[in-house]
């Protein structure tokens, strides 16, 4: 027979497709019991009970589970850079524009490529691969529900119209996250596609040891087009580029020759 906690991870992962299973376990039930103590909880079962008639509830919960920390628009001023120099000339020499995010994390990331793309063209006509290795965080990415901290750097103009706001959590619009496509991918062990006119790491990289980027940066160049641009992480520069058959575009952005 499950017992209490057992039985609320079966229920949380048929409800958001997040398996707590997957986090350790004593590090999660202290996390959650203290939530669910503050609520005015006595055990798990109550607590999803609760979540089932409480939408605020349940974005609480999904919040402070997830361990990732992410934001739409990180680093807003290299956004920008991308939206008013990078894509007008990728988008000069391709409409139909191919796009990963890699390591995507919550989502944040390949929502902000969209909303951005949305400027350029329809988001039915959009779409975005977005990998990560963890399913926890993809199935979070794939509910698109962010605490407000989240979308601070957010223009207003795309806060209002691709965001729902319940309780100071914040749901994305269905045409943004149909423009998403998430799937689980190991960015060491397993093959990248090809042909795309930007990739997006970010904040990723810093993780790895200098030989697992020297392999990641060659997989990267070789999954781009000719022309096509890499964008990384604010403390990601890549200090000697043509190694892998970049050159610098702008900071932060490389182009592969």
């Amino acid at each position: 027979m499950l017992g209490d906690y057992e039985k609320f991870i079966v229920n949380i992962n048929k409800k958001t497709g997040i398996n707590l299973a997957l986090y350790k376990e004593a590090q999660m039930k202290r996390r959650l019991i203290s939530l669910y103590e503050k609520k005015g909880y006595k055990n798990f079962q109550d607590f999803y009970q609760a979540m089932e008639q409480d939408a605020g509830l349940l974005n609480e919960f999904l919040d402070r589970m997830t361990i990732n920390v992410s934001e739409f628009y990180r680093n807003s001023r290299r956004w920008e850079v991308l939206e008013k120099q990078i894509m007008p000339k990728l988008l000069q020499k391709n409409q139909r524009i191919k796009i990963w995010s890699a390591a995507c994390s919550t989502g944040e990331e390949p929502y902000t490529v969209a909303m951005m793309m949305s400027n350029f063209i329809p988001l039915s006509q959009l779409r975005i691969l977005a990998t990560d290795i963890d399913e926890n965080v993809l199935a979070k990415a794939r509910l698109g529900i962010y605490h407000e901290r989240s979308l601070n750097e957010v223009p207003e103009v795309f806060k209002k119209k691709y965001f729902t706001e319940e309780n100071g959590y914040y749901s994305i619009s269905p045409e943004v996250k149909k423009s998403v496509v998430f799937k689980k991918q190991n960015l060491l062990d397993e093959p990248f596609g090809s042909a795309y006119d930007l990739i997006v790491c970010r904040n990723v990289l810093i993780y790895f040891t200098e030989q697992a980027k020297d392999i990641l940066y060659a997989k990267f160049s070789a999954a781009l087009k000719p022309g096509g641009i890499f964008f990384v992480g604010s403390t990601e520069q890549i200090f000697n580029p043509g190694k892998y058959g970049f050159e610098t575009e702008d900071t932060f952005f490389y182009r592969k020759k």
